[in-house]
């Protein structure tokens, strides 16, 4: 039972590079700069450090390569919780598999030409989110740790001066937009990022305004910002990621616009869903179209219903895409990645 809650879940809020030539001299120029600078740059991490184990990696890609550049990636939900214990146990091997099965349905849009490194952490259960604030912000606050001290791990043990991607879908995406808070307000590092992919969670200006190293994507090749959307249907006007009475900041991932402009079902380049293997089980071409609410800034889905797509979860409320975030806009979302690294690395 407890496997099959583990299994629902992560299917549930499961989420979730290809370069184009760039000099072998620019891309050293970079590397040398920024790896001159990445002691001083880094919070300091224990030589006893968890994440020198490499048993809490999913991922852990370093190993000498031509690709040049790094995707870290927070994964999503996959813990359902318990009345003891509120954050997932890194040696919980159970919902390790969960967690790894998690990433791999995702992996596919970031990795054609990256190094790909993903930490276990110790996430916050999916009951949780029905809790007290106070109890949601310590958990979310012990989650945020694993997760700052495997990054810090990363940078000053694997980096090396490589531009980075950052990405992660729902409490991943949460996740993904601390650690821009916290780890990349020296210049040295937002030179380094190329994107920050953080779907399915709220984004605010108020946040921009306070971290200025937050930075919304506002086009489909801009670099060292975040791109950040929340599928629903038409007729909601709250939900667990964007509650009423909150506008996110979004970009949409079909004609990569920040206004209302509606893109038609004909931009939607695949719907892809995938399985715990990362394999493509079904695609479907020109799917839905999007918009963007001018009230809420979330993006409305067209040209399907909650009927088709159900949200599957209670806490998410009917007509709530959540699930669907990367699914609905798995092709556009691999050419993106590819977009924006090209313009990184050509833009050097």
């Amino acid at each position: 039972m407890k496997k099959l809650l583990a299994i629902l879940l992560s299917a549930i809020l499961a989420g979730s590079v290809v370069l184009s030539g760039c000099s072998e001299q620019m891309q050293s120029s970079v590397s040398e700069t920024v790896a001159q600078t990445m002691q001083e740059t880094s919070a300091p991490v224990s030589e006893s450090s968890k994440y020198a184990d490499k048993e809490n990696w999913a991922y852990f890609e370093n190993e000498e390569s031509d690709k040049k550049a790094d995707v870290f990636f927070i994964c999503p939900t996959v813990y359902g919780g318990s009345q003891s214990e509120y954050n997932m146990s890194l040696d919980d091997e159970e919902t390790k598999e969960n967690f790894l099965g998690a990433t791999n349905m995702e992996k596919g849009i970031y990795d054609d030409e990256c190094r790909f490194f993903a930490p276990y952490y110790s996430q916050i259960g999916l009951a949780v989110y029905a809790m007290s604030e106070e109890i949601r912000t310590e958990c979310l606050e012990k989650a945020f740790e694993d997760v700052r001290d495997s990054f810090e791990y990363y940078m000053q043990n694997c980096n090396d001066g490589r531009p980075i991607i950052i990405s992660g879908f729902s409490q991943g995406a949460d996740m993904s937009i601390r650690l821009i808070k916290e780890c990349f307000g020296d210049e040295q590092r937002q030179k380094q990022l190329v994107a920050c992919y953080a779907i399915g969670w709220r984004f605010t200006e108020e946040e921009v305004s306070e971290y200025p190293q937050l930075k919304a994507a506002q086009g489909e090749s801009d670099t060292g910002v975040v791109i950040s959307f929340n599928s629903e249907a038409e007729s909601v006007s709250s939900s667990l990621m964007v509650p009423k009475g909150i506008k996110t900041l979004s970009i949409n991932p079909l004609n990569w616009k920040t206004d209302s402009t509606k893109a038609d079902r004909s931009e939607n380049l695949g719907a892809c869903f995938t399985d715990y293997s990362g394999n493509i089980t079904n695609e479907i071409n020109n799917l839905t179209g999007a918009y963007i609410d001018s009230e809420r800034g979330t993006l409305k889905v067209t040209d399907i219903s909650p009927e088709d797509y159900p949200s599957s979860l209670e806490i998410m409320g009917e007509g709530v895409y959540h699930i669907y975030d990367y699914r609905f806009f798995y092709r556009n979302l691999e050419k993106n990645v590819q977009t924006r690294l090209n313009a990184y690395l050509n833009a050097g």
